[in-house]
C-alpha cells in the first residue's frame, strides 16, 4: 500500500489525460446521505509491517497504545494473480506467538485486522472459480488467526473496468462482479455484528472518478475509479472507508480545481467529496452518494519516509478543524456541510512502524486532538476473569503458568498472580513464579486489571506442587548452544539458527550478544536486523535455565553484505526519492516517488527520472 511498499501508479496518465479531456461541470445537485448516530470515540487505525523495509520490526504486543485498529499487513496471493488464493504467514513469529500477540492485543480493546494486497499483492478475480478460492482462502486465514475483519487494499491492476462498463450502480466487468461478492460472502459467514470491512483505495479509484471512468472514458486507464462499484455495493456493510491522501497525483475536487497533496487543502476536498457524493464522471444522471461521516478516515503518511505526501501535523488538524469542526479553509469551502461532522471517524496512517521511526509524532498527536473532541468515557467496567490457568513447566523452586486473555471495554493492562499472601505482577498471559519451596503445595489464582485499576474476579484456582529437592538448589547451567549457522543475512541483518542446548530440568531462552546490544528469543533462531552493511558481527550465543543458570557461550563472526548499488530498473517496482537504477548503460536517480509502468523506462519520462553525471 504504502511506503516503500505502495505507490500510486498514475501520477503523470492523469496529468496526461486531464490535459486533453478535462471540461467544467455545471450545477451539481448532489444530495447528502444522513449521517448515523455519532461514535463514541475517535479512531486511529494503523498498519503494521508483516515484514521489515527499513522502519524497523515490532511485535503486536509492542504497538503504541495510541491505536485503535491494527492492520496486519499483508495477505498476498500464493497461487498467481488470478488464482484467487490467498496466503499468510507472520513474520518473525512462530504461528503459536502470533496468536498469542493477537489475542492480547484484543484484550487491550484494539482490533486486529488482516489487509489484503498491497503493491506485491496483486488480486484478479475474473472468475467464479477464484472468488470461490478467495472467499475459502481468506475466511480460513481470519479463523486460523483470529482476526476482527478484512481489509481491501487492492492496488495496482487488481481492479479495472471493461470498455463500455459504465454504471457503477450496475457493474459487469468480472473483477469487480466477483469482488463484490466474496465480500458479501465473507461477511455473511462471519456477520456483521461480529466482523469489519474497510477499504483502503488510493484517490486514483475513487476521487478520480469524478473526472474520468474507467468504463466510459476514451483514452483513460481502464482503473480510473474502479472501487466505486465496489463501495456502492458494500456501504451497507463497509465500516469504514481510509482512501490514501498520498502518493497521489493532484486530484480535482468538487470546485472543479486541481488540489495536490501535502496540505489540509486536499485532505478537506478529497474527504468533502465523499461526505457531499459526486456525479461520475460528470455525469449529473449518475451520482456517487455520499458515505456516512463515520464511515470515513484520512488516510495519511506517518512520517516522510512512509510516502509521498506527507502532511505536517499543523496540516492535519487544520484539515480536521475544517472536517469535524466546521472552521473553514479560506482555500477551500466544503460542499457537504460548512458547520462540520463531530462524527468525523477519524485517521488512519501508514504506518505503525514508521510512526514508532518517527518517535510517535503521528499516533501521539492525533490521538491527543482526538480525545479532545471525544474525551474517553470514564471507564468502571472490570476485566473478565481469566480462564483456563495451566502449569507450562515447573521446577523444585519454581512454576511457569499461562492462560487464556481476558477482555475488557477499555483494554486489559495486566494480570496479578496470587497465592497465599504474595502475589506476581505480568503484563503477558504467563508468569514464572521463583523462589518456592521445594515440594510445597501451591494453590495460584489470576485476576485481570485495566487502565483505571478495576480489577476482574479471581480465576478458578489452580493448586501446584513444586518438585522434590535433590540437591538443593539448580546450580546446574545448559549445555552449550552448538552448531551455529548463518541462515540467510543481508546488508543490514543476519538470521542465524543453532541446536538446542540441555538442562537438567529445562532451558527457558537464549541470549544473543553483539557488540553493546542483545536480544532475548525462545526459539533456537533469532534475527538480527538494523545492522551496519559491509561490517563485521561476533555474535555470542547462551542458554539459560528457569534457576538463572547460564550456559558457556558459543560464538560465530559474521560479516553483512555491502550496500547494494545501482539495481536495473524494472517495471511495477515502488522507487522513492534518491533511489539509483541503471537502465542501458547509464544510471539514474530518482526524482519523485512512483511505481513503474512499461514506457516509463528512465529516457522516456525525465521527469521522475535523471541522468546521473
Amino acid at each position: 500500500m504504502i511506503g516503500s511498499r505502495i505507490a500510486i501508479r498514475q501520477l503523470w496518465v492523469m496529468i496526461l489525460v486531464a490535459a486533453l479531456v478535462l471540461s467544467l461541470v455545471q450545477g451539481m445537485g448532489v444530495g447528502v446521505q444522513t449521517a448515523s448516530a455519532a461514535v463514541s470515540s475517535k479512531t486511529i487505525v494503523g498498519y503494521w509491517h508483516n515484514f521489515d523495509n527499513g522502519s524497523g520490526f515490532i511485535k503486536l504486543r509492542d504497538v503504541s497504545p495510541k491505536f485503535d485498529v491494527i492492520n496486519v499487513s499483508f495477505a498476498e496471493p500464493t497461487s498467481g494473480v488470478t488464482n484467487g488464493t490467498i496466503g499468510f504467514t507472520p513474520y518473525n513469529y512462530t504461528e503459536a506467538e502470533f496468536k498469542a500477540d493477537v489475542a492480547y492485543l484484543q484484550g487491550q480493546g484494539k482490533k486486529v485486522i488482516i489487509s489484503i494486497g498491497g503493491q506485491n499483492g496483486q488480486v484478479q478475480l475474473a472468475s467464479t472459480t477464484a472468488r470461490d478460492n478467495f472467499v475459502q482462502s481468506v475466511t480460513a486465514i481470519i479463523e486460523k488467526y483470529g482476526f476482527d475483519g478484512l481489509d481491501v487494499d487492492f492496488e495496482g491492476h487488481s481492479l479495472y473496468l471493461n470498455t463500455g462498463d459504465n454504471d457503477f450502480k450496475n457493474p459487469t466487468t468480472p473483477v469487480i462482479v466477483n469482488l463484490i461478492a466474496a465480500l458479501r460472502s465473507i461477511n455473511n459467514h462471519f456477520g456483521t455484528d461480529h466482523f469489519y470491512l474497510t477499504m483502503a483505495p488510493e484517490t486514483f479509484f475513487v476521487q478520480l472518478g469524478y473526472s474520468f471512468y474507467g468504463g466510459s472514458c476514451i483514452s483513460c486507464d481502464s482503473r480510473a475509479g474502479a472501487y466505486l462499484p465496489v463501495i456502492y455495493a458494500t456501504r451497507d456493510i463497509l465500516d469504514w472507508l481510509q482512501v490514501q491522501n498520498y502518493n497521489s497525483g493532484p486530484i480535482i475536487g468538487l470546485d472543479d480545481q486541481y488540489h495536490t497533496m501535502g496540505n489540509a487543502d486536499f485532505h478537506v476536498a478529497m474527504a468533502d467529496m465523499l461526505l457531499t457524493g459526486f456525479p461520475v464522471a460528470k455525469n449529473n444522471s449518475n451520482i456517487f452518494p455520499a458515505l456516512r461521516p463515520d464511515q470515513i478516515l484520512l488516510g495519511l503518511p506517518a512520517n516522510a519516509n512512509a510516502g509521498g505526501g506527507f502532511t505536517s501535523v499543523t496540516e492535519v488538524h487544520k484539515a480536521l478543524n475544517a472536517i469535524m469542526k466546521g472552521i473553514q479553509l479560506p482555500s477551500y469551502q466544503m460542499r457537504s456541510s460548512t458547520s462540520g461532522f463531530a462524527d468525523f471517524r477519524g485517521v488512519m496512517t501508514w504506518s505503525i512502524n514508521w510512526d514508532k521511526f518517527n518517535n510517535f509524532e503521528f499516533s501521539n498527536s492525533h490521538r491527543a486532538y482526538l480525545d479532545a473532541i471525544t474525551p474517553p468515557v470514564p471507564d468502571t467496567q472490570p476485566p473478565t476473569a481469566p480462564a483456563n490457568v495451566t502449569v507450562t513447566s515447573k521446577s523444585s523452586t519454581s512454576v511457569s503458568l499461562s492462560w487464556t486473555a481476558s477482555t475488557d471495554n477499555v483494554g486489559v493492562t495486566g494480570y496479578t498472580v496470587s497465592y497465599g499472601s504474595q502475589s506476581v505482577e505480568s503484563t503477558s498471559t504467563n508468569v514464572m513464579i521463583n523462589n518456592l519451596t521445594p515440594d510445597t503445595t501451591y494453590v495460584f489464582s489470576v485476576s485481570a486489571k485495566d487502565a483505571k485499576g478495576n480489577q476482574s474476579a479471581a480465576s478458578a484456582p489452580l493448586t501446584v506442587k513444586t518438585e522434590p529437592s535433590n540437591s538443593g538448589q539448580d546450580t546446574i547451567p545448559p549445555s552449550l548452544p552448538s552448531n551455529v549457522q548463518v541462515v540467510s543475512k543481508s546488508a543490514s541483518s543476519v538470521t542465524l539458527n543453532w541446536n538446542a542446548s540441555t538442562d537438567n530440568v529445562g532451558v527457558v531462552g537464549y541470549t544473543i550478544a553483539y557488540g553493546s546490544a542483545m536480544i532475548q528469543v525462545l526459539t533456537t533462531q533469532a534475527r538480527i536486523s538494523a545492522l551496519t552493511p559491509n561490517t563485521s558481527y561476533t555474535f555470542t550465543i547462551t542458554a539459560k535455565d528457569a534457576a538463572g543458570n547460564t550456559s558457556t557461550a558459543a560464538s560465530i563472526s559474521v560479516t553483512t553484505d555491502a550496500q547494494a548499488g545501482a539495481q536495473a530498473w524494472a517495471p511495477n517496482v515502488s522507487y522513492k526519492v534518491n533511489d539509483e537504477v541503471s537502465y542501458s548503460g547509464n544510471t539514474y536517480i530518482c526524482r519523485q516517488p512512483h511505481t513503474s509502468l512499461q514506457g516509463w523506462e528512465p529516457p522516456n519520462v525525465p521527469a521522475l527520472w535523471l541522468l546521473k553525471p
